[in-house]
């Protein structure tokens, strides 16, 4: 243990000896910094701004006057998605998918209004963000600052006068990679310590916080591992740091960008027209309410006649146009929900694809295990859509029944100069209705999500420690 201290302590001083490397560490640990501090502020500015908006919504919604219930179905809400407790570490899919949702009468929205679609174009190539920071500049910096562990050794011919001194092949390579590993510590702190932050001000969210830094400890602990591998294997510095370039390329930019196209090429997803297409054909197939002959709306009116025992809608107690809006919108929901669940099954498989690319590359399941925790990946952003549209189907047929209770059929359909009076409802109940609140997730719910992903970077250390291990033995130097 004395000699691996002894190589660790050696190697770190050499490094800060060395002006670039130095300038290189010191860089990095700031722009680990600035990212964590900009992603806290910019992701403190949103969290204002959604509740700001989120309570402008209710209140206008709630200060409309009397009027007809269906004239407010129609008047629509918007609802607002408040950022996750760690999603300033990884805003993960929510600035190209938007938090905000209109909800509507007879229709079925998505959220909108993300960041990338109302910024420059350059926010499109990436934010400045601790996961992307640690993600694929720290790997970069890492393999600049440790392509020559062993490799230099060897060109100079110094590794066998360490071997001479005493010290095994083990405990050099130990050394050195103990060294590096304390390079990529201080590159994660500033990270660790703004997630902590950020855990301390949110009940229950220590043990995800605690997960994800496990996460990246591994993440960096592969890379590091990789690169001593790679440096104990080739015997020159040119040849480790072009290898190591091009792995980091491969790993860090090519895969995560080519498998999310493989995904969508093995399970294209229909764009929003020929979705709204196929809503309007299936739409006219359910029938036309306002068609007396309509063979599904005729049946409904038979079952409610019957069920209320009388013989003309006249004569029911309730407003039988308000019951027509009630069917009408579950017929609708029903079939939205349809194709809402459709769009998520092929977006699963898209992700379920992507996520298999993990065993190419540690950024592909760091990244799933960083916006899982964040409450930023695919799955956070579909149960919004789900919890939108609930609220959306509960608001719509409460006013609907207001309609069928609250407004007589006779007055409904009257044309003389007061019916438009009789027809409103007071303004109180629309205050009634309760305000969206999205829900996330439980911690331990999240936590068990993460642990596939830990898996694999668990796997990847080990793979990478047996590549040293055999590149150790390469060098012929080894107990």
């Amino acid at each position: 243990m004395s000699a691996v201290l002894s190589v660790m302590g050696n190697e770190l001083r050499a490094l800060l000896r060395h002006r670039t490397a130095l300038a290189g560490i010191v860089l990095m640990a700031l722009l680990t910094l600035t990212a964590t501090v900009v992603s806290l502020h910019h992701m403190g500015a949103a969290a204002q701004q959604r509740a700001q908006h989120q309570a402008q919504a209710q209140a206008a919604f709630q200060a409309q006057p009397d009027r007809h219930p269906h004239r407010v179905v129609h008047y629509g809400h918007f609802v607002y998605r408040l950022p996750a407790a760690l999603a300033a570490f990884d805003p993960g899919v929510d600035p190209f998918t938007g938090s905000s949702m209109f909800l509507e009468g007879h229709r079925q929205n998505t959220a909108n209004f993300g960041d990338v679609m109302q910024s420059s174009i350059l926010v499109r190539f990436g934010q400045l963000t601790p996961a992307f920071v640690l993600q694929v500049l720290a790997p970069l910096v890492l393999v600049f600052l440790g392509h020559g562990l062993l490799a230099q050794e060897r060109e100079r011919g110094t590794l066998r006068q360490l071997l001479l001194q005493g010290a095994s092949g083990g405990a050099i390579v130990a050394g050195k990679l103990a060294a590096l590993w304390v390079i990529a510590g201080i590159f994660l702190l500033p990270a660790v310590v703004g997630l902590a932050w950020l855990a301390a001000i949110t009940p229950g969210a220590m043990p995800v916080a605690a997960a994800v830094m496990a996460g990246y400890a591994l993440y960096l602990a592969v890379w590091c591992t990789l690169i001593a591998g790679v440096s104990a294997l080739l015997p020159r510095r040119r040849d480790a740091l072009l290898a190591l370039i091009g792995g980091w390329a491969l790993m860090a930019l090519l895969v995560p960008r080519v498998a999310p196209d493989l995904a969508y090429a093995a399970f294209p997803l229909p764009d929003r027209l020929h979705t709204e297409v196929g809503i309007a054909r299936d739409l006219r197939a359910l029938g036309d309410s306002h068609d007396p002959a309509d063979p599904h709306f005729a049946s409904f009116r038979q079952r409610v006649l019957h069920q209320y025992g009388v013989t003309r809608v006249e004569e029911l107690p309730v407003n039988y146009k308000g019951l027509l809006a009630l069917e009408g919108e579950r017929l609708t929901s029903t079939l939205f929900n349809r194709y809402a669940a459709r769009s998520a099954d092929i977006q699963y498989r898209q992700n379920a694809l992507v996520a298999g690319f993990a065993l190419l590359s540690p950024v592909v399941v760091i990244r799933q295990l960083s916006m899982a925790a964040a409450a930023t990946d695919l799955q956070a952003h579909l149960r919004f859509l789900d919890q939108a549209e609930q609220h959306r189907y509960r608001i719509v047929q409460q006013l609907n029944q207001m309609q069928a209770v609250g407004v007589s059929y006779a007055d409904d359909t009257a044309k003389d100069a007061g019916a438009d009076q009789r027809k409103r409802v007071d303004r109180a109940q629309w205050q009634q209705i309760p305000a969206f609140a999205y829900t996330p997730p439980p911690s331990a719910a999240v936590l068990q999500a993460l642990l596939p992903a830990l898996a694999v970077l668990l796997g990847w250390l080990l793979a990478a420690g047996l590549g040293l291990g055999w590149a150790t033995r390469r060098l012929g130097v080894s107990r």
